[in-house]
This record gives C-alpha cells, structure tokens and sequence, in this order.
C-alpha cells in the first residue's frame, strides 16, 4: 500500500498539470472559434460572454495521462521505486486494456455528444438517447457493472445504464455556479481513490486519482470567477467518469466489513449532486414544467437567495460534499453499530437539507 501512494501522487499530479496546461490552450481555442457561451440567456448568472470547452480540455488530459501511464509502465520510463511496484502487474494491465478502451471510447462519445448540444442544444430526446448508447457501450463493452448481490445479468446491466444516465444528467444538472460541479467531481474522485487503495485495488485507486487531477486542473480556471465553462461535454464526461469508478470500487466485502451498510458509499460521496438533482425535478414535476428546462431552483442558487455570495455558496456546497463522504469511511471499515448511526446521521443531514430548502422555495415560490 505505501509504495502505491507514489504511483496515486504521481498519477494526481501528472493529470492536475496536464489539465492546467491543457485547459489555457482550449481557452484560446474557444476564443478563436467563437465557441463561446453568451450571456444573452443569463440562466447561468454570467454577464460577459466565456470559453466553453472545458469538457474538451478535460478529456484530451484524460486521454493523454492515460496515454502516457501506459507507455511508462509498459516502456519502464518510471523511476526505479515506481518501476518496482508496476512491474508485477503489467501483465494484469493487458487484461484491462480492451474493456479501458471500450469505457474510453463511452467517455469520447459522451464528450462528443455534449460539444454537439453546446453547439447546436439538441432536443431532450436525442440527448437522453445519446446518453444511453454511451452507458450500453459502457456496460456491453467496458464491463461496468453495479453490484445488486443478484445472479441477475440482465438486471444489473440494466440497472447500471440507468445509474450511467443518471449521474450523467445530475452532474449536468449541478453545473449551474463557477467550479461546483468541477469541485464536486474531485472530492467525490478523492474519496473514490481512497476507498479503491484501502481495498488494494490499485488500478481503480490510480484511475480515481488521475481523474480527480483532471478535476482540480480544470478547476483553477473554473473556479469564481471562471475564463472557462465545461458545458455540457464537460458535464457529461465527469457525470461518465463518476458512474464508472462508483461502479468499479468494491464497497463490499465480508472478509472487511461486518454490515452491508457499505453498499451505500456511492450514494454519500455523491449525495450532493444527487439529493439536487432529486430536489429540482421533484420541484419541476410540482410545478408541471419539464424536468429537463433549468431554473434557479438547485441547492446553490438557494444558498444564494439566502444572502450569500455566489462563491460563497459554492464553497459551502463543497464543504456539505467534504463532510457527507467523510462519514462513508467509518461505515466502510465500522461495525454494525457505527454504520447504522453514520447512515441514520447522514439521511438526517439531508432531511435538514430539505427542511430548509422546502422552506426557502415557499417563501421565493417562482424562482429568481
């Protein structure tokens, strides 16, 4: 485990600069294409217009670390230590390769499809339809699968497109303030790198690490007040990439765990984008407007109707993030007793959440 940490570190570094460098040169790519986003629809609270291909930098970075991590380990440009700890598993490597490929290739067409709907904002149909044939490559290709505990093939490949689509959409739903959804995104991938290596699954750790470096260096220049915007292929990328490493993490295992409380993990790191995306279409559905029409209902926008400033909420929505995956690592390696108060204090949080948001939205009713 402790010689890992090099390889995670490096790996987060490696994508963090990568995504740095790589998101300036899509800034003035953006620019030069007039692929911008402008303020004439101010859904999203901007008032100049701005670079909109975040999703694009993100994912060539994402490409390219991976790109160069297997030419390192395979071509032995690692140092010595790092060396030492790849060189047992290289021939595992070649196992995963075809199903890599296949889930890059979800991640390429996903970004694709969201370039397309920056362009041209394609109907809800064509992009629920795209979505899906990203998750089925996803699944029929990649192997992705959720773990239902059933010898039901049919059903959890099913059950996994649905978790793909959703976190695609609810994280395209959660980019709505500068860096929210880019900040989210890292912690939960954070979070996702920890479990992975405590569980010595060293691939998934060393993939959730890459990707969360890909996070924090679109980040920088996503953050309030942001040069660049993921759009909808960034958000799709990231929604993609989340569903995929939730999916791969094994949260359960009775040789570890003396509950099945750790099922739930997934649903913790990511219970912000999540619990928003439930509040906002319940909201619509209310309301009898489409749930895929935005609005200034999400959890942010009501922090902000509360007094705060934009950034300010942001940060607060990233520190509820931070403390609900905090508490999925006693349920991960607790017993019976400090899972069930870890999960029961959770689901409380959330009640507080909505207690508070329910009463915000009667006394704004119609939104900003």
């Amino acid at each position: 485990m402790d010689k890992w940490v090099g390889v995670y570190a490096l790996a987060f570094a490696g994508a963090m600069g990568l995504s740095a460098g790589l998101t300036v040169v899509f800034r003035r790519i953006a620019w030069k294409t007039g692929f911008l986003d402008l303020p004439a629809n101010n859904h999203k609270g901007h008032a100049k217009a701005t670079a909109l291909l975040g999703g694009a930098a993100m994912f060539c970075s994402w490409l390219g670390m991976l790109a160069l991590g297997w030419c390192a380990v395979t071509g032995g440009w690692l140092p010595g230590a790092l060396r030492e700890v790849w060189s047992s598993h290289v021939a595992g490597m070649k196992h995963i390769i075809l199903p890599l490929g296949f889930i890059g290739l979800g991640a390429l067409l996903a970004v694709i499809l969201g370039l397309i709907d920056d362009k041209w904002a394609l109907s809800a149909k064509s992009k629920f339809a795209g979505q899906f044939a990203v998750a089925l490559l996803a699944v029929l290709g990649g192997g992705v699968r959720v773990n239902l505990f059933l010898d039901a093939p049919a059903l959890t490949a099913a059950v996994t497109v649905f978790w793909i689509v959703l976190m695609m959409n609810s994280i395209n739903f959660f980019d709505n303030m500068d860096g929210l959804a880019a900040g989210t995104i890292a912690i939960a991938m954070g979070f996702f790198a920890v479990i992975a290596a405590l569980n010595r699954e060293y691939f998934v750790a060393t993939f959730a690490a890459l990707n969360c470096g890909v996070c924090c260096g679109f980040w920088i220049f996503n953050a309030n007040p942001a040069s660049i915007f993921m759009g909808d292929s960034g958000s799709h990328f990231l929604g993609y990439l989340a569903a995929v490493v939730a999916a791969q993490v094994t949260f359960f295992d009775k040789s570890y765990s003396l509950s099945r409380f750790p099922v739930l993990i997934p649903a913790f790191i990511l219970a912000l984008p999540l619990f928003d995306t439930a509040m906002v279409v319940a909201i619509r559905t209310c309301r009898r407007v489409p749930f895929w029409i935005g609005d200034h209902n999400h959890i942010s926008h009501r922090f902000v109707r509360m007094g705060l400033s934009r950034r300010s909420a942001v940060a607060l929505v990233h520190l509820m993030a931070l403390t609900v995956a905090l508490g999925a690592l006693p349920v991960f390696w607790g017993d019976f007793k400090t899972g069930a108060v870890i999960v029961a204090q959770m689901f409380l949080l959330l009640i507080i959440i909505t207690v508070i948001q329910l009463h915000l939205d009667e006394r704004n009713r119609g939104g900003d």
